[in-house]
């Protein structure tokens, strides 16, 4: 039996937001000097959509402007995110490494299957030698729907994986989950929206919990 744990990225292993903030603000801040922008950069409306695929982002904060400036948009702020994430300026949460080495020792695969574009996970893990632990990092630029629920079956037909969950902070995850028919496992962190989790099958303050909800799982 193939045992694995399948993780998004942001707002669930990474602490998107010590770049989120910072990165959008380049961001918007280049769009102001090519003409682009002229009011404040719209985190709070960012916040609200985290999650989605980049392309879906841009529609939402510039819906007014052309395929060519949202993906000059995208573009640069891929950059951005990379430069501050090679800088040390992000961070994982807490337990991430101590959650992946207790799994790997007890024989789970772990994926990663987020909305985040490929360049950008890949910093993540190369800047943290995640790679160590991680098996595969699965992108949305990998699917042509820009679905997660396809994005995780493409992890379990590749891999032939029969026993998994998927652990994330949005309701794309929890979907992806059900959709696949594995248990969704919520992270109550900071974009996580309370009518989102309640459709978990089960919610976690923080990743050292999963210890405890696998034994639980394992006993019934």
């Amino acid at each position: 039996m193939s045992k694995a744990l399948i993780f998004d990225m942001d707002g669930t292993l990474f602490q998107t937001e010590k770049i989120l903030e910072l990165s959008l603000d380049d961001t918007f801040n280049y769009l102001r000097s090519i003409g682009e922008w002229e009011t404040e950069t719209p985190i709070e409306k960012y916040r609200e959509i985290m999650g989605v695929p980049l392309p879906q982002v841009w529609e939402a904060l510039l819906p007014k402007h052309s395929l060519e400036v949202r993906e000059l948009t995208d573009s640069y702020f891929l950059e951005r995110l990379v430069e501050n994430i090679s800088s040390g300026k992000g961070d994982l949460y807490p337990n991430v490494v101590r959650v992946f080495t207790y799994f790997t020792e007890k024989n789970y695969s772990i994926y990663i299957a987020s909305n985040g574009l490929t360049e950008y996970l890949k910093a993540i893990v190369n800047y943290y030698s995640l790679d160590e632990w991680i098996t595969e990092t699965f992108s949305i630029q990998q699917i042509d729907s820009l679905n997660k629920s396809d994005l995780v079956r493409e992890i379990i037909n590749k891999y032939n994986i029969d026993n998994a969950v998927v652990v994330g902070d949005r309701l794309s995850d929890i979907n992806a989950a059900k959709d696949n028919e594995l248990i969704s496992i919520g992270c109550k962190f900071d974009f996580a929206k309370e009518d989102e989790l309640t459709q978990a099958d089960i919610v976690i303050n923080d990743l050292a919990e999963l210890e405890d909800v696998f034994s639980n799982l394992v006993k019934n």
